[in-house]
C-alpha cells in the first residue's frame, strides 16, 4: 500500500481564529467546512496536504482531547485507494486498530484510524477518497 499525506487534524477551540491564523501565515485557502460528531470541521488547502481544523461543539472525543492535552495536533491522515487493503496489511504487521472496519469521516470520506501505541504515540488515519 502506497499512501501520501492527505492532512493534519488540529484540534482547537477556535476553529475560525485558527483558519484566519493559517489563511494569512501560509495563504491557505478556506476549502470545506462542515459539522458533524459533534464538531465543526475547517479544512484549509495549503497546495500539498490540508490543516484539517476540530473545534468541539459539544462533549466528545476532541473536546476530551483538547480538556487532556491543550489544543495541538490530534492526527496524521494518509490518503489510501484501497482502506480495506490498508486495514488488512495494518492487520498484518500487528498494529492495534481502533477501527476494524471504515467509517465516515468529514467529506463523507470513508476513514479509519490506527491505534498511536502501534504507530509511536501518532494517532494515523487512513482516508480514502
Amino acid at each position: 500500500m502506497h499512501g501520501h499525506f492527505d492532512h493534519a487534524g488540529i484540534a482547537t477551540d477556535d476553529a475560525t481564529g485558527l483558519a484566519t491564523v493559517f489563511t494569512d501565515l501560509f495563504g491557505a485557502s478556506l476549502v470545506h467546512e462542515e459539522e458533524f460528531d459533534g464538531m465543526r470541521v475547517v479544512f484549509l488547502d495549503l497546495g500539498n496536504g490540508y490543516f484539517e481544523l476540530l473545534e468541539p461543539l459539544e462533549d466528545g472525543t476532541i473536546a476530551r482531547y483538547i480538556d487532556d492535552h491543550g489544543s495541538g495536533i490530534h492526527h496524521l491522515a494518509v490518503e489510501t485507494d484501497d482502506l480495506d487493503g490498508a486495514l488488512e496489511r495494518a492487520r498484518e504487521l500487528g498494529l492495534d486498530l481502533i477501527d476494524e472496519t471504515p467509517r465516515r469521516g468529514a467529506w463523507g470520506h470513508d476513514v479509519a484510524f490506527l491505534h498511536p501505541k502501534s504507530t509511536g504515540g501518532v494517532l494515523v488515519e487512513f482516508v480514502e477518497h
